[in-house]
């Protein structure tokens, strides 16, 4: 089975009104609530194609009540680690007149270390026929070092771990050599202490670093430019196609989920990282994730390339 594991997870509450004005009511045009976190977002990706999965989380309160209601509603099943504290609710506000948006993101409830000790219990049950994907950001009181402890848990057990987190200690978790690690190229080349490059021989040559480390699989978002796919057989590179962008917050989450499926489902490599690609920029051109309409069209402007290392 495939497992999904958000550890901050969140309800994105989307704005539009016309003007904003401070002490005064702001009647708005419009608003939509929608279920978020990454590791949601990837569980409504492989459901989406067809590849069955159960969304893990920590969270509390009504909040997390909406989010795993919404999962099951979709048809993927639901595990969460239960807290006292109610999970987060971020703001996104479209201005018109001023053509702005105002983006406001909480850090989310604190967690107990019971219950960070609960759900490391859970995952020390997954097995070989498992795999487990980390996505996200962590709540107030989960450590960081808990991706290096999921990760010596995946190296003990036997499962499959995917990585899809901006913080330092993925480098050290690397040493137990997750399956794919999924960073974009600002994330790379921070753990690098580089300058950020749009240099595809340069974020290759980071890539292959972190298979030195331990990596076996690295999945690297780049942007507008596109994507690689980096193991020690292939370094693969896909450009983007041509949108007009409404919103990249997702692309990332689709990109991963969308080459998860394609792994399960066998598609060829090549293949996957294209459809993987053009999903990625369906959803940065939608308001919320891709319904996959336009995947085919927009795999059409997308070439994908060995290159050399």
């Amino acid at each position: 089975m495939i497992y999904t594991c958000t550890l901050n997870p969140a309800i994105d509450l989307f704005i539009e009104t016309d003007h904003l004005k401070p002490e005064v009511v702001n009647r708005t045009n419009s608003y939509d609530i929608q279920p978020n976190g990454k590791g949601v977002n990837v569980s409504f990706i492989m459901k989406h194609l067809g590849v069955n999965n159960t969304a893990w989380g920590v969270g509390g309160g009504f909040t997390s009540n909406f989010i795993e209601e919404s999962l099951q509603a979709k048809g993927v099943p639901t595990d969460f680690t239960h807290i006292d504290g109610i999970s987060r609710i971020n703001v996104f506000t479209r201005v018109v007149d001023t053509d702005t948006e105002y983006k406001e993101v909480n850090n989310g409830p604190e967690v107990s270390a019971d219950k960070v000790n609960e759900f490391l219990n859970k995952v020390a049950t997954l097995t070989n026929a498992d795999k487990l994907v980390v996505s996200g950001s962590f709540s107030r009181g989960i450590p960081a070092e808990i991706i290096v402890k999921i990760a010596q848990l995946a190296e003990k057990q036997g499962f499959d771990l995917v990585i899809d987190t901006s913080y330092p200690e993925v480098v050290e978790a690397i040493s137990h050599k997750p399956f794919l690690i999924k960073p974009n190229d600002e994330e790379l080349l921070s753990w690098f202490d580089q300058p950020r490059t749009d240099d595809i021989q340069v974020l290759i040559k980071y890539s292959q670093e972190l298979l030195k480390k331990g990596a076996q699989n690295i999945l690297l978002s780049i942007g507008a430019k596109g994507a690689l796919f980096v193991n020690e057989k292939h370094v693969l590179f896909g450009n983007a196609p041509k949108i007009k962008v409404v919103n990249t917050a997702c692309s990332g989450d689709t990109m991963l989920g969308t080459f998860l499926a394609g792994m399960e489902q066998k598609l060829p490599l090549e293949t996957n990282l294209q459809r993987s690609i053009a999903a990625a920029s369906s959803t940065a051109a939608s308001a919320g994730l891709t319904d996959f309409s336009d995947v085919d069209e927009l795999m059409k402007q997308i070439q994908v390339k060995q290159l050399e290392g």
